[in-house]
């Protein structure tokens, strides 16, 4: 596509996130072409950046201050949220990097947001590359008119999930209603709630005093609703999110579900429990035959069910075989498990390299 020398300018705010590190590392696999790679400090002093990663071997790579131009990069992946300024005032001094208005009106960098920081901004467009390349056509010009977007949006991989099973189903059976439950794991929410859920459960099978501070409640060998008084409503945050995307994403091509996030006691990679009302009913293995293919496979009875753990590190998303409901002849049950970081990564990365053909050459 590109000689191996050249390469593109890109930004990854949030590296050192679990969000950040598999960008990183999908952007390594891919062989995204990439000459210079910044970094900035743009998390909380709770989790520091690491420091910058040379993915090619080559080129201009060690740049970990925020303070880069929009004219000196051509991609900028936002993978946490934007610092907000400490002091009054300061505001108006934001590098390209640190504003979020700035990041928005881009126009020379294609800017790909996958954690809503862009969310009060309007002009960015939702974008699910691998269900484009099934409809055939570019989600970022049919959404606007034809006009060109302004930023990228990256959705949850809750959505990229339930948007992929739910428009397979819907190109050959209508969908009447369908309700969803997401399973989520410790990692949605960063590496201090991997390690607190991870002392939970070492201190409950050594009869010890749990900690608390992430959770507000034991989440270990448990499932939660919502977190403990006085924590952050992490799954009423992440229900609205989901379900707006759907909304936007879906349109009138199928029904946006009923929806439910629910705290499991998982590390990593996230649970989807789906009811689907179609209008008449349909044999399990006319269902299977329209869900299966990339990046969708679907087990057999006779195989292991699909699960959070099988999923991990994996681009699939794995569906366990179909059942009917025994009293609803037209309603069917599915159960999915995929990777929540890895999805989100993985697309985020599909957005950039469908972009490259509107960037200018990369530079040497």
């Amino acid at each position: 596509m590109k000689p191996a020398a050249e390469g593109y300018r890109i930004a990854v705010v949030g590296s050192a996130s679990l969000l950040g590190k598999e960008l990183l590392a999908v952007l390594k696999e891919r062989h995204f072409p990439i000459a210079r790679l910044v970094a900035p400090d743009a998390l909380d002093e709770a989790e520091p950046d690491l420091p910058v990663l040379d993915l090619t071997g080559e080129g201009d790579i060690g740049i970990t201050d925020a303070n880069v131009g929009e004219a000196e990069l051509d991609f900028a992946f936002l993978a946490a949220p934007l610092r907000a300024p400490k002091k009054a005032g300061e505001a108006d001094a934001l590098s390209f990097l640190q504003s979020a208005k700035q990041l928005a009106t881009a126009t020379h960098c294609k800017v790909i947001d996958l954690r809503e920081t862009l969310a009060g901004e309007s002009g960015g467009v939702l974008r699910i590359p691998s269900l484009e390349r099934h409809d055939g056509a570019r989600a970022d010009r049919a959404e606007r008119g034809g006009a060109p977007s302004r930023f990228f949006v990256s959705p949850h991989p809750a959505t990229i999930v339930i948007s992929t099973i739910l428009l397979r189903l819907a190109s050959r059976f209508p969908v009447e209603n369908v309700v969803a439950h997401v399973f989520g794991p410790a990692s949605e929410m960063g590496s201090q709630a991997i390690e607190e859920l991870q002392k939970q459960t070492s201190n409950l099978l050594s009869f010890q005093k749990i900690p608390q501070a992430v959770f507000g409640a034991q989440l270990a060998f448990n499932l939660l609703p919502r977190f403990g008084r006085g924590r952050k409503a992490h799954a009423a945050d992440l229900e609205t999110r989901i379900r707006e995307e759907l909304t936007r994403y879906l349109g009138q091509r199928a029904p946006v579900p009923a929806l439910r996030s629910i705290h499991a006691p998982v590390f990593h990679s996230t649970a989807y429990s789906l009811y689907v009302q179609l209008a008449q009913p349909a044999a399990p293995e006319a269902l299977t035959q329209v869900l299966a293919g990339d990046p969708i496979h679907v087990r057999k009875p006779s195989e292991q069910a699909a699960s959070q753990v099988e999923a991990a590190g994996s681009d699939e998303i794995l569906v366990d075989a179909l059942h009917s409901d025994a009293r609803h002849p037209a309603g069917v049950w599915i159960w999915a498990a995929a990777d929540n970081l890895r999805l989100a990564a993985v697309n985020a990365v599909e957005i950039a390299e469908s972009s490259l053909g509107d960037k200018p050459a990369p530079v040497r």
